[in-house]
């Protein structure tokens, strides 16, 4: 009974062990190998929305790109059935012909709110296509939550008679008391980057961030969304 139970124990360890070290972002992993981890009963796909746009003197302007990254990667780990497609870098900012919004900053880049919701239907299907059962729409942009919120809706409505899902994962955005490029946005920035690559020290101290509140923020998000999709496909 004992030697069972060890055994069962072990084994248990050799797929948590497998589950950390397997890819999850499928740019790092060939087609083969995306279809094998679909077959092994990989069926979520994560596709998370970033934006390249002007973060004040202190941060780099993917700042949503690379907290989006690590987000994603840490929700796909925790769910230990999930895939991540590439982090969609741009987002609707602003006007670049009126130059309005972030529009107004060198660097920012802008979709159209239509093109937007095209580009990110269009990745859903492809998510699709390759057999996942479940598509999880989310972003880290506070421009364009209402647009990922209707196409995921419209997606769901359309692929739901054909087994499939999509759901829009709104629990893993929140607007924060400091607002874009606050306080909070900079602790989260300098919580999954340790080189200062993306940081601009010298400015740092004067704005109360620090890499434990990120963290914090970071676990309160990853944990969020993790409870909401679970909730959402553990639902027939």
């Amino acid at each position: 009974m004992v030697l069972r139970i060890l055994a069962a124990l072990f084994a248990l360890l050799l797929v948590s062990r497998a589950n950390a070290e397997s890819p999850i972002y499928i740019e790092e992993m060939t087609s083969p190998e995306v279809s094998a981890s679909i077959r092994a009963g990989r069926n979520i796909a994560i596709i998370y929305a970033g934006s390249t746009e002007q973060n004040g003197p202190y941060m780099v302007l993917g700042k949503h790109n690379f907290i989006a990254h690590r987000l994603a990667g840490m929700i796909a780990r925790q769910l230990g059935n999930a895939l991540v497609y590439p982090v969609l870098p741009f987002a609707p900012t602003g006007d670049p012909e009126k130059h309005s919004g972030h529009m107004r900053y060198a660097g920012s880049v802008s979709l159209r709110m239509d093109v937007y919701g095209a580009v990110i239907r269009d990745v859903a299907l492809s998510a699709m296509a390759s057999g996942f059962r479940y598509v999880l729409i989310m972003g880290d942009h506070g421009g364009g939550q209402k647009m990922l919120s209707a196409v995921a809706e419209a997606l769901d409505a359309a692929s739901r008679p054909y087994g499939v899902r999509v759901f829009y994962i709104g629990s893993v955005y929140a607007e924060m008391p400091g607002g874009h490029a606050g306080r909070e946005d900079l602790s989260m920035l300098m919580a999954i980057e340790g080189s200062s690559k993306w940081v601009r020290a010298g400015l740092v101290a004067k704005t109360g961030a620090s890499r434990e509140e990120g963290e914090r923020l970071i676990r309160e998000r990853v944990n969020a969304a993790v409870s909401e999709i679970r909730k959402l496909t553990a639902a027939p």
